[in-house]
């Protein structure tokens, strides 16, 4: 009995466990960018303008990264019971759209989004990883990012289609979406613990640090990623009142679509991309963004849909070849015992892309209008990746010079940092 019941949890562990966790981390994610399709109706419902909207969108971030900051509870709590929380966070925050009738309490269900978000983000990656066996852990990171994308894909998507030719358009999808939630919730009860000797402590912050040695790649690094997420959040944020404001597409479900097709390219370039060395990966991540920035801005001067889709998803491919390599570079380049406040740092950083630079366009829009500030914005960007791109072939071209390891490895950083 006892052999039998060790081979029953192990099969567990190894087919159930992975597709449950993914599953509610998919959930959570949903739930983050659902009511991105939804922010005209809001605007004429509650009487608002664009600087409002950003605010709105910008308050999401404030919460994932406050969340972040405590990345490491579920290893002394356990992972099943963070996850359990994030969930339940989320359809706090679903019940709390519901009954959105002012701004204030749109912003608390944003802010409670965040924290979903921020949570379940670091506690379903690594329970996935967690969850399969050591030589499949390499798989499992790349599942995790791509469920992560394709999540934040999938709201937007779902929304508009409800919004557009569903009644309710401002209650359907969050019902929806606690129906969601509530199988996440017997998917995460489903699924097995990873961590022993677990124990109810309080939640500490974890301090944001770098360390010294991997600071010349983290800086880069950090820039292509607050750059990528900055894009991110200016065509989550933003990109339905341009479709309805400039290029005079009112069609919700073409808004979800269009932010659907950002999200829905990187996660296939997390996969399609996956073996290209971070060497390569970093510096043609900042040219694909550039030229993702390129078309968006050509998009809005031109009012061309067919080349605002073209840009969103270049943007996107452009964010998982940066994004990805960054991490691993980061991660490889840093000791065991202060990866996840590097990891930490990394993620923070960008997720203040997604949310200080979009407030700056609600700004700039009152002056130069929401064409005008849209295309200062990609202008800012492209010129942040390019500052990422030309720092990155500087420090490629100063590891080679040094004796730098072979494609793939990260070892870059020690060497200039000595």
């Amino acid at each position: 009995m006892g052999i039998r019941g060790h081979g029953s949890g192990r099969h567990l562990r190894r087919v159930i466990g992975p597709a449950c966790m993914a599953y509610a981390f998919w959930a959570v994610m949903l739930g983050t960018t659902l009511a991105t399709p939804l922010y005209p109706i809001y605007q004429r419902h509650l009487g608002f303008g664009s600087l409002v909207t950003t605010v709105v969108f910008a308050v999401y971030a404030a919460g994932v990264m406050f969340a972040l900051l405590f990345g490491r509870s579920s290893d002394a709590l356990g992972r099943r019971r963070v996850m359990l929380a994030g969930v339940a966070v989320s359809m706090l925050a679903a019940v709390v759209y519901l009954v959105a009738e002012d701004v204030p309490v749109l912003l608390a269900a944003r802010v409670l989004s965040g924290l979903s978000a921020g949570v379940v983000t670091a506690t379903g990656t690594v329970t996935l990883v967690e969850l399969v066996r050591p030589e499949r852990r390499g798989a499992a990171a790349l599942l995790a990012a791509a469920v992560n994308m394709f999540g934040l894909g999938s709201g937007p998507l779902l929304a508009g289609l409800l919004a557009e030719y569903a009644p309710h358009p401002l209650a359907l999808p969050f019902v929806v979406d606690l129906v969601v939630l509530a199988l996440a919730l017997v998917a995460v009860l489903a699924a097995p613990e990873t961590v022993r000797g677990r124990r109810l402590v309080w939640p500490r912050a974890q301090r944001p640090a770098v360390p010294a040695e991997v600071r010349p790649v983290f800086v880069p690094a950090a820039i292509a990623a607050f750059s990528a997420f900055a894009v991110f959040g200016l065509v989550t944020a933003v990109a339905p009142g341009i479709l309805v404001n400039v290029l005079h597409r009112p069609d919700r479900a073409l808004a979800g679509a269009v932010v659907f097709a950002m999200f829905g390219a990187s996660t296939v370039g997390q996969v399609v991309f996956a073996k290209v060395p971070e060497r390569i990966a970093l510096p043609a991540g900042c040219a694909v963004l550039i030229a993702g920035l390129a078309a968006i801005a050509g998009a809005l001067l031109a009012e061309s849909l067919p080349l605002l889709v073209t840009g969103t998803v270049v943007a996107g491919l452009g964010q998982s070849l940066g994004f990805r390599a960054g991490l691993a570079a980061i991660t490889a380049g840093t000791q065991a015992a202060q990866r996840a406040q590097t990891v930490s740092s990394f993620f923070l950083t960008a997720y203040a892309g997604i949310s200080l630079p979009v407030i700056l366009v609600g700004v700039a829009a009152q002056v130069l209008g929401l064409r005008g500030a849209a295309v200062a914005f990609t202008a800012a960007v492209a010129v942040l990746a390019l500052a990422a791109l030309v720092a990155l072939v500087r420090l490629e071209r100063r590891g080679t010079s040094a004796g730098s390891t072979e494609p793939g490895r990260s070892r870059t950083p020690h060497h200039v940092g000595r």
